[in-house]
């Protein structure tokens, strides 16, 4: 599968019961975040810059067709879609940067992304980073979210530390690219893929997660409970219209 949004439920990559994908090969999508101990990015701008960070390589010509990325980016998505958040700073950054990828830069954040490797394939680069523990703060509250963009909506009664919640805020941009239309992507990617991560009002979560938008429910692989709802991508394009049924949304889940 690549980034097909007929695919039904039973068979999503996004769920916690055991499934046909588990057979699969797996693969996981690394992303490094930069923290240098002098000048760590805020929280939010690290968990958006990851969010697109992960469009980013979905939407880089190297992942479809013939090209270097497609063959991985395939085998990942067939199976589990995986992604690990590591940390790196000085050096260890530089030998990062080094290996074949994108870095996508916020306004406090980098994060670079790489193709898949196999779930206990990683370059030794990359597999001696830290990754349990990446936790970051916001100086100031964030600003509320533009409504006429995307948010990715953060479970409020779930306490996730920055990596956790970087590669959530990643599940869940990649659940709002699967269900635009062609036009849409292109109109999203030729933006910037702006976007915004925000914690939801606890008065108003279970109103977005019932809004028939993209939703994570979380594997339980780290952290969580299997089957925690994680996060809503709430994409304008997929918005239900008030009066009407407007788009069959997704509700598959990780």
């Amino acid at each position: 599968m690549s980034e097909d949004p007929t695919t039904p439920v039973s068979d999503s990559p996004f769920r916690s019961e055991p499934s046909a994908r588990d057979e699969a090969p797996q693969f996981v999508l690394p992303l490094v975040v930069r923290i240098e101990k002098a000048e760590p990015p805020a929280r939010t701008d690290a968990l958006e810059t990851a969010a697109r960070a992960v469009l980013t390589i979905l939407a880089d010509e190297r992942s479809a067709g013939a090209g270097e990325w497609a063959g991985a980016m395939r085998d990942w998505q067939d199976a589990r879609i995986r992604k690990v958040v590591r940390r790196a700073r000085g050096a260890e950054w530089r030998r990062a940067e080094a290996l074949p990828g994108i870095t996508v830069t916020g306004k406090s954040a980098e994060v670079r992304v790489f193709p898949p490797v196999p779930l206990d394939g990683w370059p030794k680069d990359l597999a001696r980073l830290q990754v349990s523990g990446t936790d970051l703060d916001d100086p100031e509250p964030p600003v509320d979210a533009d409504p006429a963009a995307p948010v990715l909506w953060l479970n409020p009664d779930l306490g996730m530390s920055a990596g956790k919640a970087m590669a959530q805020a990643g599940h869940a941009a990649q659940l709002a690219w699967w269900e635009l239309s062609d036009e849409e992507r292109a109109a999203w990617h030729d933006a910037g893929f702006p976007l915004a991560v925000r914690t939801a009002d606890p008065a108003r979560w279970s109103g977005v997660t019932g809004a028939g938008l993209p939703l994570v429910r979380d594997a339980g692989f780290t952290e969580i409970a299997p089957g925690s709802c994680t996060v809503v991508a709430d994409h304008p394009a997929l918005r239900r219209e008030p009066h009407g049924p407007g788009r069959a949304a997704s509700t598959r889940s990780e």
